[in-house]
Parts: structure tokens; C-alpha cells; sequence
């Protein structure tokens, strides 16, 4: 007490949770505020001596049917109570867990642990534990179900105090508290109550510590998910197909493997029949459906709207940064790329501190980095906003890709970092958002640093998004939306997506020709790029025309020795040598080396183009001891200067593997083939054209040393991916349908001239870049 108690006045109490206590006292308790409880003496005495029949309990259900991938945890936990006597279910830290997330399976994992173990105890009972308030509820819960007769005359905490006496004189419990919300809500029950084993589920990751030892629960292995999701979707004792298994797996990752999201949708998909491609597309609008056995109030995304609107009333702050994450990559988000959405870096740590409490975000190792569930990701994504605004959170993630871009142009750290960031904006843009020249003038500017790295194919998202918001703002003919089109169509063809590429081109150039003329240096440009778009499809006619014509104006308007005229040059070499005009090409790529030698300086990427041209020019003509020793230098330059899976540098080796095949020598030909082709399918893709060509040079060389077993299936395969993706009339489609034709001849002793034809790549990708202004 601190302060004088009036004589004659009984037992008082005064000051912050002081307790007094007189007369007859069974137990005193303190809950959410200073509480005094008096029992009687009979119902002291009935806490003492009444027995709790067999199995007595109240769990709240059922454990699942379905229980997978979750029994080491289960066996862990038995051997945690058992030395400890109490334990804390959150969830595994690291970089791809999140502490904790709802759905994660904490209260499955303890209602699965009380049914598996409910002998074991004298009572099992379930505490929903949200705060002190719902702790006492559960407790005078237990009084009513021991003590009938008496819990009816009485109130609730007289009620929870009889059920702490009646533990006291048990022992043999399980306690489980279920969803605690802070931790120090437990510490006076921990500490009254010692007989028995506590177990404790919660949502949040910190404050432990001090109060219990914890288990960490991670998600799902993808197998165990996959098997789960299959399970739940088709019914017990349905073999799925390998197909349906691959899709299940799909869907399983989609989902996160949380064991939450992956009941909810086995619900749905078991009830009505809808396929998984369909689910997976409708994902954002069905995370809030319960279909049958689901509780409503469990589906995922009403338990993190409860979780958001706990975040939100400690720190608003922390709202805004988890909204702008949804739009973001989920791994490895710089936390300096956040840092504009907070005034200081003591309170961006702080709003991430309150995420991480929360279990919604996750920390890298090295604290630079956050990571967010996709699945919060897609439900954050579907949160109502106001009509004709952007969804929440979308306007932030716009504007925090505009603010990081470098000033540098070099491959720094930082955009290696951006990369990811800006193209998973690009790509999640929804329906209806306002467009905005400067995002598009941001996704521009990532892209041009992809084109700069030779990773164009990689750029079309960002090229696509850029395109729409300048046609919305700007106009279907303004310069930077005629500028935008002409980079998606040069990504599109760098793809190998010609189909696309060639009407993108064409419209581009009309469009330039009505708002420029026809010889603007734009309209030369986009000429260009036409041009090296039907080449590269093999209408070689067209493209000679469009060349021919196209250089004689670059040399009027830009002179003799502009980087464009020399491009176009060059393009007009390449397109000789395509149709065998061998006496024309030579020449003029040797001067055109020359010129760029001399103006642009001998390491240059565009010096390398004519040095590599050159080389494949003088093969052709079968002056491989001028060839090779090209090869050779033009391939170790590019090393140095564009790096090891540059599409450039996979060109030279593959030319140089090429050289080496002509002259014999496969035993340097085949490893070099090998490498390029590994570094193409892991740079470029399955499907792009040089990994096609690629496949087809490395089954040529096979055929060449007798190896037709591995010959024979390689054309196949290269055969079937060319005509999927070129066409079924497209040169290259010829080439590898010709070449297998000519092993399976081999292969059956047909007696035949050499026919296979090797590809060589001459450097035909074009810049993407317009010229900025007419020189």
C-alpha cells in the first residue's frame, strides 16, 4: 500500500496493482488491472477434491483429416514440454520464412500435439489468449464445466480463480494458449501454475525470450505441400496424374506453401470443380471464400486483415511501407529503396521492427534486405481502395522505382539491386491505374541498362508498361511514345518473338515517316530496325531494299562516318553475305571495321560487331586462316569488355566453335560448342533463337565425329522448338529440318553428300536506341 488504510476500515488496497486480501481467501488473482478474489470456503475445498473425469478437454475442434509434413515438428514439440514445461510455437526466422504469419499452421500443430497426447493428461484445455480479458473467459470456462453447480451462482473471475486454485491442486495439465498477442500477458500464470505443460501459439516473433523457450515452424516442404494440396483438391485415395501433380506443385508454390492457404483452396477447388490454372488466376479474389469446412473467420485473408489492424494501431507508418511491398519483388528488397517513405532511418527501422514483430515481412542475414510472402502480397493487392485512385500502396512503389534510379550508368551494385524491384512494378500494374511519364520515363531508363548488358529479352515488361502509360498520357505519335514502341519492338525481335516484332517495326516507321519525313534520322533508325527484323525472318529481298535505300541518306544527312551510317553499313554487308553476294559484302565490312576502328576506337561493341562479321565473312569464302585468328581476338575482347554471357560473346564463341569445326578440329570444336550452349539456355532462354542455333551447331558436331546417338535426338528436339518458334518455312526452320534428314540418312547407311549446314550468328541485333537529335 502506499498511503495510510483508515482504522476499522477492513482489508484495502491503493496504488497501481496492489492487492489486499482478508477473511476466508482461497486464491487472489491479478489480471488486466488489480483484482481481488474471495472464494468461500466450500469452494476452496471443492477446487481441492473434485476430480476431472477421463479425457476431459475443450478443444475447439477436430484436428484435420489431412496432417502432412508437420511430424518432426509434432516430436519436437513432446520433447520440449517435457523438459521445459512450456513452449512457444512461432515460426522459423531466415530469409524465406516469415515469424509467425497467420495461416502458418501454429494453432493445427498444437491442436494435432493435444489430440496425439490428450492420455497423457490429467485435463487439456484450450485458452484463446488474445489478450487478459479472453485468458480469464477460457479459465472460468474450465470452472464451469468442473464445478457446475457452483460456477452458476458466481461470477467470472471468481470463476477463474477457482479454475487457478483447481490446477494448483492437479497436476498432469496441458494449458494451450492460442494466438497470444503479448507474450507478458502469460508471465503470472507461467509463474502460479507449475505443475503442468503450457503451450503457446502466436503471431508474433519478439518478447519471448524472457517467457518461454520457443520451436520454430517453418513452412511447408514443397513435397509435403504438393501432397497436401492434392490430397484436399481430389479426394483421399485419388492418385493424382504427373500432369495434375506438376500443376498441384504450381499452385502449391503460388500459395506459399502455407498450410492455411493450401486448405482453403483444396476447399474450393474439391467443392466446385474449378481447375488449378483457373484458381491460380482468380487467387487474389478467392482468398477471402470459404468453401465447405472452412470457418469463415479463418480464411487467409480475413486473419491478416485482424493482423493489419493490430500493425496499423501501433505504427500507421509500418501500414504504408507493407502496402508499397505488395507491389514490390517479395525477396531481397533493399531497405534503402524504402527509406523515402519514412522522414528518418530510426523510423523506417522502427515501422519494419513492428512488420517483423508481426511476422509479415522477414529480415536477409546482413539486415540489409526485407522479404514479404507473395501470398500477402497477392491479398494486399485485391484491398479496396477509393474510386478512380490507384490501389493502395501502388503510387508509393511507382514512385520509390523513380527515386532509386542511378545516376550512374555503369553495372553498379545498385542496379542490380533495382532490377527486380522495378520489373515486378512493371509487371503487377493493375487494371485502370493512372498512368504516369514518370514511371515510364523509369522503366525506360531500367531498360536500357538491361540493353546494355545484352539482356533485352529480360526488358519487355518494363518496355510494355512504358509503352501503355505513354500512349495514355502523351499520345499514340508523340517522340516518346513512337521512341517506346521502337525499343518493345527491338527487345521483342532480341527475344526471337518476330510475329510481334515485324508489325511493331512497320507501324513504328509509318508513324515516323507521317510526323518526321522520310529521311529524319528517327525514320532512318526505325528503317534500319525493319530491315534487320525481315533479315532476320529471311525475307532477305526486302531487307536488301530497305538498306540500300536507307544508306545513301544516313550518309546525306549524318555523314560518312556517323555510328548510324556505319550501322547501316554493316547491316547492308550482313544482308549481302546472306544471300552469297560475297564479292560485295567483304569489301564493304572491311571498310565499314575501318571507319569504326578509326572513330570509335578498336574495343568498342560496335568495332567488335565488324571484326566478328568480318571473320565469319572470310570463313564463307573459306579463308579460315584469316578467319580464326579474327575469331579468336574478337572473342577474347568481348570477354573483356561485355562479360562472359553477353549475347555478343556468346556470337563470337559460338563462331569461333564454328571456325574450328570448318577446319577440322572438333576436338577444341565440341567443349566450345557445349559452353556456349549451357551459357545461352541459362542467359537467354529454352527457346531463343541462338540457343536453337546453338543446339543445332552442337548436334552437327556430334554427327561430324560419328556420334548420331546424341545427334539424332538433339536435331529432333531443335527441330520441333525451331518450328514451334520461327515457323515451319523460316531458313533457320530449313537448316535443322535438312540437318536431321541427313543424320537419319547416316544412321541408316545411306551413302550422301555433307549436307549439314552449321549456324553462325554475324551480329544482327540491332540498338534499340533513337538517335537523340539529328546531328
Amino acid at each position: 500500500m502506499d498511503q495510510a488504510v483508515p482504522p476499522g476500515g477492513g482489508p484495502q488496497a491503493a496504488g497501481a496493482r496492489s492487492v489486499a486480501a482478508g477473511g476466508n481467501v482461497g486464491v487472489a488473482i491479478t489480471g488486466d488491472g488489480a483484482r481481488v478474489v474471495t472464494l468461500p470456503a466450500e469452494a476452496a475445498d471443492w477446487a481441492r477434491t473434485i476430480q476431472a473425469p477421463p479425457g476431459a478437454g475443450n478443444l475447439p475442434n477436430s484436428p484435420s483429416g489431412v496432417f502432412v509434413g508437420r511430424e518432426s515438428e509434432l516430436a519436437e514439440l513432446r520433447r520440449l514440454l517435457c523438459a521445459e514445461g512450456e513452449a512457444a510455437v512461432t515460426q522459423a526466422s531466415g530469409t524465406r520464412a516469415i515469424h509467425g504469419l497467420g495461416g502458418i499452421g501454429k494453432s493445427t500443430l498444437a491442436l494435432h500435439y493435444a489430440h496425439t497426447h490428450r492420455h497423457d493428461y490429467t485435463l487439456v484445455w484450450w485458452i484463446t489468449a488474445q489478450d487478459t480479458d479472453q485468458i480469464i473467459a477460457s479459465l472460468a470456462a474450465l470452472t464451469t464445466r468442473l464445478c457446475p453447480h457452483w460456477a452458476a451462482t458466481t461470477g467470472q473471475s471468481e470463476r477463474a480463480a477457482w479454475a487457478i486454485l483447481w490446477l494448483q491442486w492437479h497436476p498432469g495439465w496441458l494449458l494451450v494458449f492460442d494466438n497470444v498477442e503479448d507474450p507478458a500477458d502469460l508471465r503470472h500464470y507461467l509463474g502460479t501454475l507449475t505443475d503442468g505443460h503450457h503451450l503457446a501459439t502466436s503471431r508474433t516473433a519478439t518478447g519471448w525470450h524472457a517467457i518461454a523457450p520457443t520451436m520454430p515452424l517453418g513452412l511447408l516442404a514443397p513435397d509435403a505441400a504438393t501432397t497436401l494440396l492434392c490430397t484436399l483438391a481430389l479426394g483421399e485415395g485419388h492418385t493424382p496424374a504427373p500432369a495434375q501433380r506438376r500443376d498441384t506443385a504450381t499452385l502449391a508454390a503460388e500459395l506459399g506453401y502455407l498450410p492455411l492457404a493450401l486448405e482453403q483452396a483444396g476447399a474450393y477447388l474439391y467443392e466446385t470443380g474449378t481447375t488449378l490454372a483457373d484458381y491460380q488466376d482468380m487467387l487474389g479474389q478467392v482468398m477471402d471464400t470459404a468453401a465447405g469446412g472452412i470457418d469463415p473467420e479463418r480464411t487467409i485473408a480475413r486473419i491478416w486483415r485482424h493482423t493489419l489492424t493490430a500493425i496499423e494501431q501501433r505504427n500507421p507508418q509500418a501500414i504504408t511501407l507493407l502496402h508499397a511491398m505488395a507491389w514490390l519483388a517479395p525477396d531481397d528488397i533493399p531497405r534503402t529503396l524504402l527509406a523515402p517513405l519514412c522522414t528518418t532511418r530510426p523510423a523506417l527501422g522502427e515501422a519494419l521492427g513492428v512488420l517483423h514483430a508481426y511476422n509479415m515481412i522477414s529480415h536477409s542475414p546482413d539486415r540489409r534486405h526485407v522479404n514479404i510472402h507473395r501470398l500477402i502480397q497477392t491479398v494486399l493487392r485485391q484491398q479496396p481502395s477509393e474510386p478512380d485512385a490507384p490501389p493502395p500502396g501502388r503510387h508509393d512503389a511507382e514512385s520509390l522505382i523513380q527515386q532509386a534510379i542511378p545516376d550512374d550508368q555503369t553495372n553498379t551494385p545498385d542496379w542490380e539491386q533495382l532490377l527486380p524491384q522495378a520489373l515486378a512494378v512493371a509487371e503487377s500494374t493493375p487494371p485502370h491505374t493512372p498512368a504516369s511519364t514518370k514511371t515510364a520515363n523509369a522503366y525506360e531508363a531500367v531498360a536500357q541498362h538491361l540493353h546494355r548488358q545484352g539482356r533485352d529479352a529480360h526488358s519487355i515488361p518494363l518496355h510494355e508498361a512504358a509503352l501503355t502509360q505513354y500512349e495514355q498520357v502523351l499520345g499514340d505519335t508523340h517522340p516518346d511514345t513512337l521512341q517506346s514502341r521502337n525499343n518493345l519492338a527491338c527487345a521483342s525481335r532480341a527475344a526471337g518473338d518476330l510475329e510481334r516484332a515485324i508489325p511493331l517495326h512497320e507501324t513504328t516507321l509509318t508513324q515516323y515517316e507521317q510526323v518526321y519525313g522520310g529521311t529524319h534520322p528517327y525514320t532512318l533508325n526505325s528503317r534500319i530496325n525493319l530491315a534487320a527484323a525481315y533479315q532476320e525472318v529471311g525475307d532477305l529481298g526486302r531487307a536488301i531494299l530497305l538498306l540500300e535505300a536507307t544508306l545513301p541518306q544516313y550518309e546525306e544527312v549524318l555523314g560518312d562516318t556517323h555510328p548510324y551510317t556505319l550501322h547501316s553499313r554493316n547491316f547492308l554487308a550482313c544482308a549481302y553475305q546472306a544471300v552469297g553476294d560475297l564479292e560485295r559484302a567483304i569489301p564493304l565490312c572491311e571498310a565499314t571495321l575501318a571507319q569504326r576502328e578509326e572513330v570509335l576506337g578498336d574495343t568498342h561493341p560496335d568495332t567488335l560487331t565488324s571484326r566478328n562479321f568480318l571473320a565469319c565473312a572470310y570463313q564463307a569464302v573459306g579463308d579460315l586462316e584469316r578467319a580464326i585468328p579474327l575469331c579468336e581476338a574478337t572473342l577474347a575482347q568481348r570477354e573483356e569488355v561485355l562479360g562472359d554471357t553477353h549475347p555478343d560473346t556468346l556470337t563470337s564463341r559460338n563462331n569461333l566453335a564454328n571456325a574450328y569445326q570448318a577446319v577440322g578440329d572438333l576436338e577444341r570444336a565440341i567443349p566450345l560448342y557445349e559452353a556456349t550452349l549451357a551459357l545461352c539456355e541459362e542467359s537467354l532462354g529454352d527457346t531463343h533463337p541462338y540457343t536453337l542455333g546453338g543446339r543445332n551447331n552442337l548436334a552437327n558436331a556430334y554427327q561430324a565425329v560419328g556420334d548420331l546417338e546424341r545427334a539424332i535426338p538433339l536435331y529432333e528436339a531443335t527441330l520441333a522448338q525451331h518450328e514451334e518458334v520461327l515457323g515451319d518455312t523460316h531458313p533457320h526452320t530449313l537448316r535443322c529440318r535438312n540437318n536431321l534428314a541427313n543424320a537419319r540418312g547416316a544412321e541408316a547407311g545411306i551413302q550422301q553428300p555433307d549436307k549439314t549446314t552449321p549456324a553462325t550468328a554475324p551480329d544482327l541485333r540491332p540498338s534499340p536506341d533513337t538517335p537523340e537529335q539529328p546531328v
